[in-house]
């Protein structure tokens, strides 16, 4: 994979090593601690159906290169989506100029290839190299599933989207790395008509996997429509969420995006580093209940999140963030892990050669417990089982977070009954999480629809969780 990576650009932009050792020095002529050169060449296929047919069909390809010089704190950064010699070293100048340090005087060592630690995603029929008769006969596939489950459906969106990207990094340490990266996604949306009240429901999945993914299982044409008409159709039977403090169990696998959002962020060593995160200086605290161990994992084969390396050539890895309740670390990349002084964990993390890296999640999940699933619903008197969510926000420095969701029951007398709308939970992460007070043995991560956004950026991640019991939540719906 590596090897197959360098080779594909130093053959296709007629590069060699020699001259990757010339741009890392030009970029740091003017002096500097460290530098590197990220290569990216990405070609993307996505279709769309509506009305039966084929709305839209788009493919284009994007390459360019980044250069990032680092001085102390300070990074200067520049890029370029001409591939050649002299317009990277402009940018390599460019990135020099902006992080110069006349006292600083520092020679890249020359690179040399080194093999990924991984090898997370085999190409299995890539989905960007099924021929587009059969992308669209999958989608019809599912359109007319969606509208036979159900009269009351009255219309349906179906697309899929793909993307396989090669990277190379080089840097100024001597690393020379590759990876080429496959991603796809497919998503199903309905909308019920009931009396005229519309109503929608949301399906769909994808990973780092072949084209069968899509064929059977969770992820294919039955399943999907099966459960996008389903969230449409329960929603014409919900009632008005409660609201208050109350109990409330998380199901498995996507609300573990409440984990991404109110915990994850706050543990990315950028914002504990400059003392912004609710979770700054608590190393060896206890931050949770004994019965969490929360951990992001970039080396879990085919996921949405995974990598054989992150975007700065460092393999990813499994890293415990918060162990039986303690905080035990960050997730970082390689100018935190610096200014830090602690190991990198693999989670540098871009949108593209147009961005800066930064610490970013990868697949974020907490572990599995002991307790049976129906053991953990029966132990609730009153309260609230969310399963699905929506939208959500979190302030990283408060850690306060108030999440929708988008499918939902009450518990009442230990069972659960009637579907609710309109239901959100409000709460703060570190608080939330001191109130865990069961977990379930059903550890699941979700089906790879997760994008995470931070500063502009945008990065395919993947979540999880067993099913939880949180003691006490505010649920903001409908006073009863």
């Amino acid at each position: 994979m590596t090897t197959d990576a360098i080779a594909f650009f130093l053959n296709r932009y007629g590069l060699t090593t020699d001259d990757l050792n010339t741009l890392l020095g030009e970029a740091l002529a003017d002096g500097g601690d460290y530098a590197d050169l990220y290569f990216e060449y990405c070609r993307t296929n996505s279709l769309n159906l509506e009305e039966h047919l084929i709305k839209a069909a788009n493919r284009s390809v994007a390459q360019g290169v980044g250069v990032r010089v680092i001085v102390g704190e300070k990074t200067g950064y520049a890029y370029t989506d001409d591939i050649s010699r002299e317009s990277i070293r402009q940018a390599a100048r460019t990135a020099a100029c902006i992080a110069r340090d006349a006292a600083k005087s520092a020679s890249p060592v020359a690179v040399t290839a080194r093999a990924a630690a991984h090898d997370l995603y085999p190409p299995v029929e890539p989905v960007g190299e099924v021929s587009i008769e059969r992308k669209i006969e999958l989608l019809r596939d599912i359109d007319e599933r969606c509208y036979a489950a159900d009269r009351r459906i009255q219309k349906v969106q179906v697309s899929l989207a793909d993307e396989w990207k090669a990277v190379m990094v080089a840097t100024s340490d001597g690393v020379l790395t590759g990876d080429m990266q496959p991603l796809a996604r497919i998503g199903v949306m309905c909308i019920a008509d009931q009396d005229g009240d519309l109503r929608a429901g949301r399906a769909g999945g994808g990973g780092r996997r072949g084209f069968g993914m899509f064929t059977e299982g969770e992820l294919g044409p039955e399943a999907l429509a099966r459960e996008a008409v389903r969230l449409a159709i329960l929603q014409f039977d919900a009632v008005d969420a409660p609201a208050g403090p109350m109990e409330v169990v998380l199901g498995h696998g996507w609300p573990g995006i409440l984990l991404h959002e109110a915990i994850g962020h706050g543990l990315e060593a950028d914002f504990n580093r400059k003392k912004t995160s609710a979770f700054s200086d608590l190393i060896g605290q206890r931050v949770a209940s004994e019965a969490c161990t929360i951990v992001d994992d970039g080396t879990l084969p085919g996921r949405r999140g995974s990598l054989n390396v992150d975007d700065e050539g460092h393999p990813t890895s499994r890293t415990v963030l918060i162990e039986k309740g303690i905080l035990r670390g960050y997730i970082n990349d390689y100018l935190n892990a610096r200014l830090l002084g602690v190991p990198r964990t693999g989670n540098g993390r871009r949108e593209s050669y147009r961005h800066i890296p930064m610490p970013r999640m990868t697949n974020t999940y907490m572990l599995a417990g002991t307790e049976a699933p129906e053991d953990i619903v029966r132990s609730v008197k009153r309260g609230l089982y969310a399963v699905q969510f929506g939208g959500g926000q979190v302030d990283i420095t408060s850690g306060k977070f108030v999440f929708s969701a988008s499918e939902a029951y009450l518990i009442e007398d230990g069972r659960i009954t009637a579907p609710v709308k309109d239901a959100t939970l409000i709460g703060h992460g570190p608080e939330a999480l001191t109130k865990v007070t069961a977990v379930g043995c059903d550890l699941e991560l979700d089906l790879g629809v997760g994008t995470c956004g931070k500063d502009g950026q945008s990065v395919p991640v993947g979540v999880g969780m067993p099913t939880i019991k949180i003691s006490e939540m505010t649920v903001g719906g409908t006073q009863r």
